[in-house]
């Protein structure tokens, strides 16, 4: 189902980066090409050599072109593009693609890619469970985003709550189906 797909895996500012790293391994493994772009806040979590390294491709991490570097990477990325995942996906990353706000390489991918996006909402209870949160999510699901909807548990605060990013097979299979639409499962 991945064999030679080009998949941009998002990856934005929370503590379930390791998980994104898994994910950007196991979809390589099944034969994707993932490029990793990744927000500013989440280089504080894991560096891009990670995701470089699990995919085999250049890590995205800003929009402007650099003379060694000419090209307007996240156009090029949008139009290659056979779907886009944000896992993490922070209540911060979510608010601006629903306010169509495209200030840093990630959300101008979203905003220039015609590719289907996946994204997977991690973060705390009270933040998901927020009604601007919630209001942001409807309004990109009435846009035709997907979700995976976070899991219950242990959350990094501690606190048990619904904000849990899933394990990856279940952002797997997710990702699986989404392409099956399009693909050999199509109808």
């Amino acid at each position: 189902m991945l064999e030679n797909k080009v998949v941009l895996l998002g990856v934005t500012g929370g503590i379930a980066v390791y998980k994104a790293a898994d994910l950007a391994s196991q979809m390589s493994k099944a034969g994707a090409h993932v490029h990793t772009i990744m927000t500013a806040s989440a280089t504080e979590f894991v560096s891009p050599l990670v995701f470089s390294s699990l995919t085999g491709n250049e890590v995205a991490t800003s929009m402007f072109a650099t003379p060694e570097k000419p090209d307007i990477s996240h156009i090029r990325l949008a139009e290659e593009a056979d779907l886009v995942i944000i896992s993490p996906a922070t209540s911060n990353s979510i608010a601006r693609l629903a306010a169509g706000i495209a200030d840093d390489v990630l959300s101008s991918t979203i905003l220039a890619t015609t590719a289907p996006v996946v994204i997977a909402p991690s973060m705390h209870h009270n933040m998901y469970t927020n009604a601007i949160t919630q209001e942001n999510i409807k309004k990109l699901k009435a846009r035709g985003f997907s979700f995976i909807e976070p899991e219950m548990g242990r959350l990094a605060s501690g606190d048990i709550g619904i904000g849990r990013l899933p394990a990856t097979e279940k952002l797997m299979a997710a990702v699986e189906q989404v392409l099956g639409r399009k693909g050999d499962l199509a109808g």
